[in-house]
């Protein structure tokens, strides 16, 4: 009786399957067909009723193959919560190649429209092909009978040929375009904007393209939104006058501007193993990207690009209070013969995720013979998280490898205690105090970059060098300052004690340090 009823037309669900299955002895071999025709036509039912729901059940169910990192659900539950109007202006910032531009630009378009097919969705990107690409794509998808079993009321409209400009059945619209295309007339419940700088741009050094996007994004696609509209831009940074890097400096300069959710992916993440309590790097989608793989292309590129299309952490160029080309490049494969030696230490407060790091950096001078002046260089650099026992011990074989005539310590944290315990042992660890541009961070750097300025500093070629200069390079705008801090305490106290001399400081300043015989080395 219940077979025939469903056979009629009539709704079953899951509980009346579970009747029948329990029962299937008593059906014919044509009803159990039936049977089984019911059970698929229920999981058919099951799952689209999952992809109508969540986009990442649509991805999966449209394209089966699609590797879903844990990144690509914080991203579908910032896109689904714009799509229900809880969230009106979100910002990502993604590493390349990471499944961004599948997600955003392809499959949540078309789920969007699935659910809203009277609305209208502008999709922007650094190139109107590249718009139009993804136009093409998701008129594609809106064509095939699987999206129609997820969304029976939505379809194309019988005229939607453009790949770039076309309708739904209901008055919706899709509308493709570059950076800088006429907008006149379009409007939008939906601005997505993917990636709207050029990789070449950015390589060929052409800045102008960031300001162009800002105010044609401010005064041309911005203005375009309708009552209640939102925005998401998805982009891989390039440099602090980006787009992400311009919206957020407007909405913290001015409460009264669009305020966006900012979320940043790096592509390589800082965790703690629980079991092992120790620091651990982990890739941001391990399923298709290993960090062997991401390490080799960190290895491949400069650290300020690095930093800023991966781990989402442009360095600033204009704005830095020490420039990249001030630093000289240490090109012979030994240093110099060092007259005197500063170890120079900036303790972090406890180890965790998101502690500060602790930096250790060693630094020598030595008598420059084409230019018959004292100059200084970077010797050794070490940055990481730990606790106090792992940083007693890192001091002492530094101490020991590199003996060096002063050893200084900010006493603050875990240096406190670092610092009583050498003293105690004889060594010659001082307590780091500004004598010069003391006060905030920033005044303190100022008060040595005329030493870097003046072609006096020199770095090795090697990552921990160069991550050192592009650390001091982003300051103030990197999330850590570590390097930058313990930097500073050794080019004042070289300066306090007369190492270095500039035509601005006091013609009889005296040298307060002892040269080594026969040089450090």
């Amino acid at each position: 009786m219940v077979l025939t009823m469903m056979t009629d037309g009539l709704a079953f669900d899951e509980a009346d399957i579970e009747v029948m299955l329990a029962n299937l002895d008593s059906f014919s071999a044509d009803e159990v067909a039936e049977i089984d025709r019911m059970v698929d036509e229920l999981h058919n039912r099951t799952a689209n009723k999952a992809a109508y729901d969540d986009l990442i059940e649509f991805c999966k169910q449209m394209m089966p193959d699609f590797i879903v990192g844990k990144h690509h659900r914080i991203l579908a539950n910032l896109l689904m919560g714009v799509e229900r109007g809880d969230k009106d202006r979100v910002c990502v910032n993604i590493p390349p190649r990471h499944g961004k531009s599948q997600l955003v630009s392809i499959f949540y378009p078309a789920w969007f429209l699935g659910r809203n097919p009277n609305k209208k969705v502008m999709m922007v990107s650094h190139t109107t092909d590249l718009a139009v690409d993804f136009g093409r794509k998701v008129r594609n998808l809106i064509a095939t009978d699987q999206y129609r079993s997820i969304f029976p009321t939505t379809s194309l409209a019988q005229d939607s040929k453009s790949a770039g400009r076309w309708n739904t059945n209901v008055g919706g619209e899709y509308y493709a375009c570059g950076i800088g295309s006429a907008l006149a007339g379009r409007g939008a419940d939906l601005l997505l904007v993917d990636d709207p700088h050029s990789e070449q741009d950015v390589i060929n050094g052409n800045f102008e393209v960031f300001e162009k996007a800002y105010e044609w994004f401010t005064f041309g696609a911005r203005t375009r939104l309708m009552p209640n509209g939102s925005v998401a831009i998805i982009q891989t940074r390039w440099h602090m006058d980006d787009l992400t890097g311009r919206v957020v400096r407007d909405m913290t300069q001015n409460e009264r501007s669009d305020q966006y959710e900012v979320v940043e992916f790096p592509a390589i993440l800082d965790v703690m193993n629980k079991k092992t309590k120790k620091e651990v790097q982990k890739p941001l989608w391990p399923e298709f990207f290993d960090l062997d793989a991401l390490l080799r292309t960190k290895a491949s590129m400069p650290t300020f690009q690095w930093n800023a299309q991966y781990q989402q952490q442009p360095t600033a160029e204009e704005a830095a209070i020490v420039k990249r080309e001030w630093w000289q490049e240490w090109t012979h494969e030994q240093p110099p013969s060092c007259e005197y030696v500063i170890m120079s230490l900036d303790a972090a407060a406890e180890k965790h995720n998101r502690a500060d790091y602790t930096a250790l950096t060693t630094w020598g001078v030595f008598l420059n013979e084409d230019t018959n002046a004292y100059n200084i260089i970077l010797l050794n650099s070490i940055k990481q998280r730990m606790e106090f026992p792992e940083l007693k011990q890192l001091a002492m074989d530094e101490y020991t490898d590199w003996e060096p005539d002063s050893f200084i310590v900010e006493k603050k944290s875990s240096g406190v205690a670092l610092y009583q315990e050498m003293r105690r042992m004889g060594l010659p660890i001082s307590e780091y105090t500004p004598h010069r541009g003391s006060g905030d961070k920033t005044a303190r750097l100022n008060s040595v970059a005329d030493i870097i300025a003046s072609e006096l500093v020199w770095v090795p070629q090697t990552r921990w060098a160069e991550e050192v200069v592009e650390e001091i390079a982003g300051f103030p705008f990197m999330s850590n300052d570590d390097l930058v801090d313990s930097t500073v305490m050794a080019l004042m106290r070289f300066r306090q004690g007369g190492f270095i001399r500039l035509p601005t400081d006091e013609p009889d300043e005296p040298r307060y340090w002892k040269r080594r015989s026969g040089g450090f080395y």
